[in-house]
Formats: C-alpha cells, sequence, structure tokens
C-alpha cells in the first residue's frame, strides 16, 4: 500500500476513504440516504456486542452506541485495545470542546492507520448522531478486523468470501455467494463451526426449512465454546428480505479469526498444490507443442515434392485437371495447416509466458522443431507453392497456344495438299508433242497461268513452314508428324518448281513454231486466274482460325473484316468482267460458226468454277460475321469477369491492410485496460472472420477467370496471391496480438500487477520505442531504466541485458521488458516456500512420508508427488522417507530430480 495522505481538521468533515479495494463510499456507506430501520437495528446490536468483545478486556462495556462513545473516552479505549498501542492522554474535562477533543484524537488516530477520513466530524460523534456513529464503527472493523484477511492472493470482503466459500463448499444446501441472503437459513454459520469443530454440530441433522434454529444454535455454541458474543437475533434476519451486510459481515470476521490458527497447514497444501499443477499443466503444453509440430513438419515434408514435380503434360485436359488439383490443395487442405501453424505459435508463446511466470526454466523442443525452424520449413513450402502455380499456368498458356497452332497446321497443309493433288503428273506430261498449233498455243498459256498459281501459293508454303517451326520451338508432343509432314509438302514444293521450270522450257522451244494464238481465252485465263487466286484467298481468310484475349484484339478483326466486305462489290465487278469474256467467246464462236471443245486451252477454270467460288465467298461471309460476333460477347463476358474480380479485390487489399494498422494501434494503445483491449481484439477477429465470406467469392471470381483462360487484369494491382498472403498475415497477426495480450494479462494476474503500473510501464515503452516498431535497441532501453529510477553501471546494465535479451538480438520486445518490470515490482513461488511448505506438511521433519502426502495433498497431486520423488538417504530418514528438498529445488530447474 503506498503512503496514505492524513488529514486533520478540527470543526471540519471527514468522510471514510481508502486505497484498498475493501472499503469504497458507494458499497460501504450511503451517506445522502437513511439507513433501513431493519438495518439499523442489525448493526446497532452487531457492532454493539463487537465493540463489548473488545472493551470486556479493559473491564468495561457499553449500551448504547450513539451515547457511550460521545466524550471519547471509551472510543479512545477501544482503539487502544484492538490496535495494541497507546494513544494521547484524554482530556479529563467534561465540557463539549473537551469531548470534541478526544474525538478527534481517536479519528487522527484512524487516519494514521491509512483511512483518509472525509464527512465525518467529531461534532456528529459528540452529538450522537446514529448514522456517522455507526459509520465510523464500520470503519474501525474494516481497518482492523477484516483488511488484513488474505486468501489466495485476495484480501479483505473478497478474501473473507472466497474463505467462507471455500470452508462450506463440501456442505449440502450451502452456497456462499454474498454477505447477506446467503446466511439467512443458518446453514452456513452451522457449516463454519463444523468444518473446523465436527464435535460441536451434527450438521447431518439440520434442516433447511428451519432457519431460526439452525442461526440460534450456530449463535450458542460459537457464544459457548469459540468465544464468540452473540451479535445477531435469528429472527431479525430471517424477517428481513435482505440481511445488512456490514452486520453479517463483522460476525463472520470473528470466527475467521477464531479459526485462523487452523489455516496453517491448509495453506501450506495449497501452496503445493498450486505449484503442482501449474508443473503438470507445462508439461501437457510440451507434449501437445512436440506432438502438432511433429505432424505439421511431416505434412510439409510430404507435400512438397508433390509441388516440387514439373512434369508437364501433352494436352490441355490433364493440365487442367493439375490445376484443379491445385486449388483443392489451396482450398481444402492448406487452411487448417495454417490454422495449426499459428496455433503452434500461440501454444509455445502461452507455455514460455507461463514458465517465466512460475519461475520455471524456458521450454526447449526437440532439435528441428522450434518455432523458427516450423517458419523456415513453411517459408521453403510457400516459395515452392508459388513457382508451382506460376508453372501450371505457363503450360497452359503453351499448351493453348499449341492445339490453336497445330490446327492451323493442319488446315494450311489440307488445304495445299488439295491444291498440289495431280500437279506433278500433270507437269511430266509431253502432250505438246503431238498437239496442233493451238494446243500448244493454249498449254504455253495454260502453263503461264499455272506458273502465276504457283507464286501465290508460295505464301502459303512459307506460312507452313513458319507454323512447324514454332511447333517445335514450344515442345509440341507430336512434333515427329508436324515435321514429317511439312519435310514431305517442302520436297514436294522444291519438285514442282523443278518441273514447271523444265515444262517452260519445253513449250518455249516450240512456241515459236506457232503463231496464233486465242486472244479472248488467254484474257480469259489471265483475268480469272488472280480473281480465282483472289477468292481462294478471301476463303482462305474467312476460314483461318484466330485466338484473341481482349476485347481491343477482336475489335481489329472485325474492322478487318469489315474493309474486306466493302471490297466485294469491286471484286462482283471483276468477275461480271471475268464471265463477260467468257461471254464473248461464246458470241464469236456462235457468229462465225466456230465448234468449241467446251475447255479453255488456257486454264482450267470455267465460268461455273468462278460463280461456285464466288457463291461460297458470299456464304463464308455471314459465317464469319457470326463467329467474329460471338468472340465478342466471349470477350465482353471476359472483360466482366475481370472488373467483377477487380472491384471485389480493390476493396478488401485496402481492407485488409487498413485492419492490419488498426491492430497494431490497438496493440500499442495504453488508453484502456488489458481486458478492454482484449475486447477490442476479439471484436476486431471477430469482423475479419465474418469477412472471410468476401473472400471466398473473390476466390470464386478467380476461380471463373482462370477456367475462362484470363490471365491478366488491368483494372487492379491486387491478384489473387496478393489478397491469400495478406488474409493469412491478417489472421496470423489478430492471433499473435491477442495472444500477447493474454500473456499480458496472465503476468498482471500471476504477479499482482495493477493495471497502472501496466499502462505506466507501456507508456515508459511507448516513449522510448522511437522507431515504433515494438522494440528498443540498448541505448532507448538504458535510457528507459534510467527514467525509471534506476542506477546503472555498465556491469549491472550487462546483467539486465541477459535477462531481457538472452539470445543477443540486439532489441529489447515490450514482452521481454513487461517480463523485467515484473520480475523487479512483484513476487513469484520460489523453491524456498516450496521447501518450507513441504516442511510444514512434514512436521519440521527434513524428510516426507508418503502417507503424509496422501493425508495432506489431493490424489492427483500426491501421486505426482510420490511418482517424483527420490528416497531420502539422511541420517534420521525413516522408512519410505522422500526427500522434497530435492523435489523443489528441480522445480525450479535449480537441480535434476
Amino acid at each position: 500500500m503506498t503512503a496514505v495522505e492524513t488529514q486533520m481538521t478540527y470543526n471540519t468533515s471527514y468522510t471514510i476513504q481508502h486505497e484498498s479495494t475493501y472499503m469504497t463510499q458507494e458499497e460501504d456507506w450511503d451517506r445522502d440516504l437513511l439507513l433501513d430501520p431493519a438495518w439499523e437495528k442489525q448493526q446497532r446490536k452487531t457492532f454493539t456486542a463487537w465493540c463489548n468483545s473488545h472493551l470486556r478486556k479493559a473491564g468495561t462495556q457499553i449500551e448504547n452506541i450513539e451515547e457511550d462513545f460521545r466524550n471519547g473516552l471509551k472510543l479512545m479505549l477501544l482503539l487502544e485495545v484492538i490496535s495494541g498501542e497507546r494513544l494521547p492522554k484524554p482530556d479529563k474535562g467534561k465540557m463539549r470542546f473537551h469531548k470534541i477533543a478526544n474525538v478527534n484524537k481517536a479519528l487522527d488516530f484512524i487516519c494514521s492507520k491509512g483511512v483518509k477520513l472525509v464527512s465525518i466530524g467529531a461534532e456528529e460523534i459528540v452529538d450522537g448522531n446514529v448514522k456517522m456513529t455507526l459509520g465510523m464503527i464500520w470503519t474501525i472493523i474494516l481497518r482492523f478486523a477484516i483488511q488484513d484477511i488474505s486468501v489466495e492472493e485476495t484480501s479483505a470482503k473478497e478474501g473473507l468470501l472466497l474463505w467462507c466459500q471455500r470452508k462450506t463448499a463440501p456442505y449440502r444446501n450451502v452456497n456462499v455467494q454474498n454477505f447477506h441472503i446467503s446466511w439467512k437459513d443458518g446453514l452456513a454459520l452451522c457449516a463454519l463451526i463444523h468444518r473446523h469443530r465436527p464435535d460441536l454440530i451434527d450438521y447431518s441433522k439440520l434442516r433447511k426449512d428451519d432457519p431460526i434454529s439452525n442461526l440460534n444454535t450456530a449463535f450458542e455454541v460459537a457464544e459457548k465454546f469459540l468465544d464468540i458474543p452473540k451479535m445477531l437475533d435469528a429472527e431479525d434476519i430471517v424477517n428481513t428480505p435482505k440481511p445488512d451486510e456490514k452486520a453479517i459481515m463483522t460476525y463472520v470476521s470473528c470466527f475467521y479469526h477464531a479459526f485462523a490458527g487452523a489455516e496453517q497447514a491448509e495453506t501450506a497444501a495449497n501452496r503445493i498444490c498450486k505449484v503442482l499443477a501449474v508443473n503438470q499443466e507445462n508439461e501437457k503444453l510440451m507434449e501437445e507443442y512436440e506432438k502438432l509440430a511433429s505432424e505439421l513438419l511431416e505434412w510439409i515434408r510430404r507435400t512438397i515434392p508433390w509441388l516440387e514435380n514439373r512434369v508437364a503434360e501433352q494436352t490441355m485436359r490433364a493440365m487442367q485437371q493439375k490445376l484443379e488439383d491445385f486449388r483443392d490443395y489451396r482450398r481444402v487442405h492448406k487452411p487448417p495447416r495454417v490454422q495449426e501453424k499459428c496455433q503452434l505459435e500461440i501454444n509455445f508463446n502461452t507455455l514460455q509466458t507461463k514458465l517465466r511466470l512460475s519461475n520455471r526454466p524456458a521450454f526447449m523442443p526437440s532439435e528441428g522443431k522450434m518455432v523458427s525452424d516450423i517458419a523456415n520449413a513453411w517459408k521453403g513450402l510457400e516459395q515452392v507453392e508459388k513457382g508451382y502455380e506460376e508453372w501450371l499456368l505457363t503450360e497452359i498458356r503453351r499448351l493453348e497456344r499449341l492445339d490453336h497452332l497445330a490446327e492451323k497446321f493442319k488446315q494450311k497443309c489440307g488445304m495445299h495438299e488439295a491444291w498440289t493433288a495431280g500437279k506433278e503428273e500433270l507437269l511430266s506430261q509431253k502432250d505438246y508433242e503431238s498437239a496442233s498449233l493451238m494446243e500448244i498455243r493454249a498449254l504455253m498459256r495454260k502453263h503461264e497461268a499455272f506458273e502465276s498459281d504457283l507464286a501465290a501459293h508460295q505464301d502459303r508454303v512459307e506460312q507452313i513452314a513458319a507454323i512447324a517451326q514454332e511447333l517445335n520451338e514450344l515442345d509440341y508432343h507430336d512434333a515427329a508428324t508436324v515435321n514429317a509432314r511439312c519435310q514431305g509438302i517442302c520436297d514436294q514444293w522444291d519438285n514442282l518448281g523443278t518441273l514447271t521450270q523444265k515444262r517452260r522450257d519445253a513449250l518455249e522451244r516450240v512456241e515459236k513454231l506457232w503463231e496464233t494464238i486465242d486472244q479472248l481465252y488467254l484474257e480469259f485465263a489471265k483475268r480469272a486466274a488472280p480473281f480465282n487466286n483472289w477468292m481462294d484467298g478471301a476463303m482462305e481468310d474467312l476460314q483461318d482460325m484466330f485466338i484473341v484475349h481482349s476485347i481491343e484484339e477482336i475489335q481489329s478483326l472485325i474492322t478487318a473484316h469489315d474493309q474486306f466486305k466493302a471490297t466485294l462489290p469491286e471484286a462482283d465487278k471483276e468477275r461480271m468482267a471475268t464471265i463477260s469474256i467468257h461471254n464473248e467467246i461464246l458470241k464469236i464462236a456462235q457468229t462465225y460458226g466456230i465448234k468449241l471443245s467446251g475447255i479453255n486451252p488456257y486454264t482450267n477454270l470455267s465460268q461455273q468454277d468462278i460463280n461456285t467460288k464466288w457463291e461460297t465467298v458470299k456464304h463464308l461471309v455471314p459465317l464469319r460475321d457470326q463467329m467474329l460476333q460471338e468472340e465478342v460477347a466471349r470477350q465482353q463476358g471476359n472483360e466482366r469477369l475481370r472488373r467483377q474480380f477487380a472491384a471485389q479485390a480493390n476493396i478488401i487489399g485496402p481492407w485488409i491492410q487498413t485492419k492490419m494498422e488498426e491492430i497494431s494501434h490497438v496493440s500499442v494503445d495504453i488508453a484502456g485496460s488489458l481486458e478492454e483491449q482484449m475486447n477490442s481484439l476479439k471484436q476486431y477477429e471477430q469482423n475479419i472472420i465474418n469477412y472471410k465470406s468476401n473472400i471466398d467469392k473473390l476466390e470464386g471470381d478467380h476461380q471463373l477467370s482462370q477456367e475462362s483462360l484470363i490471365f491478366d487484369n488491368k483494372h487492379t494491382n491486387y491478384t489473387m496471391e496478393h489478397v491469400r498472403v495478406g488474409w493469412e498475415q491478417l489472421l496470423t497477426t489478430i492471433a499473435r496480438t491477442i495472444n500477447e495480450v493474454e500473456n499480458q494479462i496472465l503476468t498482471r494476474d500471476a504477479k499482482g500487477i495493477s493495471q497502472e503500473q501496466l499502462n505506466e510501464f507501456r507508456a515508459s515503452f511507448n516513449h522510448f520505442d522511437r522507431k515504433r516498431n515494438g522494440m528498443m535497441d540498448p541505448d532507448d532501453f538504458r535510457a528507459c531504466l534510467i527514467s525509471m529510477g534506476y542506477d546503472l553501471g555498465e556491469v549491472e546494465f550487462a546483467r539486465i541485458m541477459t535477462l531481457v535479451d538472452p539470445n543477443n538480438t540486439g532489441v529489447v520486445t515490450f514482452q521481454a521488458f513487461i517480463d523485467f518490470m515484473t520480475r523487479e515490482t512483484a513476487e513469484t513461488d520460489t523453491a524456498e516456500q516450496v521447501m518450507a511448505s513441504f516442511k510444514i506438511l512434514a512436521s519440521d521433519k527434513n524428510y516426507i512420508t508418503v502417507d503424509e502426502l496422501r493425508r495432506e495433498l489431493p490424489p492427483e497431486q500426491a501421486e505426482y508427488c510420490i511418482s517424483r520423488m527420490t528416497r531420502y538417504i539422511g541420517a534420521d530418514a525413516a522408512p519410505g522417507a522422500l526427500d522434497y528438498i530435492s523435489f523443489s529445488s528441480a522445480l525450479y530447474g535449480e537441480s535434476d530430480l
């Protein structure tokens, strides 16, 4: 308790106020309202009896509590008896100012014992104010009869209540929750007496429905055998809806002091049980950590080889199945392992905190199972995982390109082979040797037309060779077949060139022998051939395969197609002009009676061929329109998917970043208590968990995008990988932050550190945490200690650094700072305290027996000690004696069991 200001003012008022929680103004006394008459009656009787129980030691007593204390003499005598100290000599006069002086001496003495008085004045006591007199006596009772009660780290009212609950717990029909209605039936008082003196009351014969009898029994036994005067009336307690709490507490405190001597052995046993329970719990946490770490590392070991397998499949279907298996791993198999990893870190931190708080050695996991080992293994897993996904997407793009090129290669090869069919046999003929003049001329012109056609098809052969080369460069699985077919086409093309040149040479040799040529046939052939080639090219373009990835690309194809359609009117004019030549031939033949063979000697093309191909071109144009519009619709759908994914990702990404910043602010906020921080963090955690549906929806949109083969998105900088990593970091951060606050609460409660002290520690740490990263370097830490009043030399500071930075990391974390300050400001259990407790149980012997352990400790803790204590080998050893000294030392790492 800190120093208490004592204020003494004559002819002014005092109010009862104390720093300890056992006495607060709103709980103990309502200064502004009148007492309930029933409560006032109970308090008069109880407080009078309590005062007389002490005054009789001085050979006197009081009859009327407000009258007998008016002159201050008996009040001063009462304080001397209960405190064992001498007060100043009282004034002997009988005048009012003599009485006020005596009362003020008593009030000053109360103030000197750590109680600040405001609103209770000596004049009110001298005037016989009942309410103020009862309030003053209650203050004296709290200070000298209740304040020093301490049970398991609780004191005063809470300690007395806990003591009553522990003592009456085994008794039926007894449930002590307060100091009023819990005592109305008298069973609680009888249970307290029976617990310590079972020979005085037969508890089994008591009945809950007879409270007056129960209360009178307790009062009579306490007065006769325990020297506790009767302070209450059974009828007043039973007939009052809520008995006066102060009267009950005053009377019950007498039982506590009467039975205090019997508590020593129980306290010693409780201390041992507490120490052993902590040790057992720590061992269980260690085993759970080892098991969980082994399982997680084994899973990582089994998963990495699967992700490192880069054997590519030959078909798109097989690679899509690999991608689906990877998505299943991401959605189903990995998330539980992420939670296990997070839980493993939380368990490790909690275990280390509990070990530090219980003054035990730090836990060192098995080799290869440290948190850092697991973090490194996890980092390796994520690196392999990222590489595997990139490889999958690259392979899918490659196979998509290969399928397109292979189909295009087959189409162009088919068209070329159809065109070259029979050309070698035609070029090898020697029909010009027996042909007529007209036939020779026709053969010459026909050959020229063929050469023109041959040159027009050179571009197609080059395209086929280029496609074959690209298929080889992309490692097409059936490259051998492609190469063989391409080589056959190239060899055939070279042969066609050679045969064409040979036939031309032959025709030129005989051309001089012939004079006439049919200009109209020639003109038809010349105009029909390029038009026919144009139609062939148009049909090839209209049937050409295409692959695009954006609206812009398909729009460019539509624009080119619209330009092509714009040339159709001119092409139709060219067709009509070509057909008109053929019509002129027919007109001339009809006019001059020429008999035609029906075959143009200069070309194989006929009017029917031109018209048929023209109709084919017109038929293919709307089909091409339909294909382009379908692709437009598909690309528009892909664009919607991109925008849909981007809209969510642009919200979720900043949301995750904002939450990370908010959590970091909460973790260093010193405005509220740790419980308020915990509630705030729990609320953040629940909000994050509730936000999981948005992540799942984004995963669904991402899957739709990948299924549609969408691999880029210009509308957002966030990828699904960014969101996944951010989400996992957010979950891990909130869990770690909650665990740090839980450890701080555990430290505060275990070490008896107040919230104000923790806030002071946090404020000091934040002030010297200049980088605002939750850590101080050694120079800042030294400055922080000096600011808190530490006189540090180099040797002392080096010793402190070994405590707060045992691994020589060069920084001091907030948790290490809190641990150091709690060790400096709070007491902890020590091996010497445990040894002293065992010595009490062993009746001051240097050893303890199995029977004594089983008699004094609960069965589980007793067997735990028996299984771990070594045999005592001292000269005074008895049969079966156990060494509790070495056992106590081992609990705190000072020796080996």
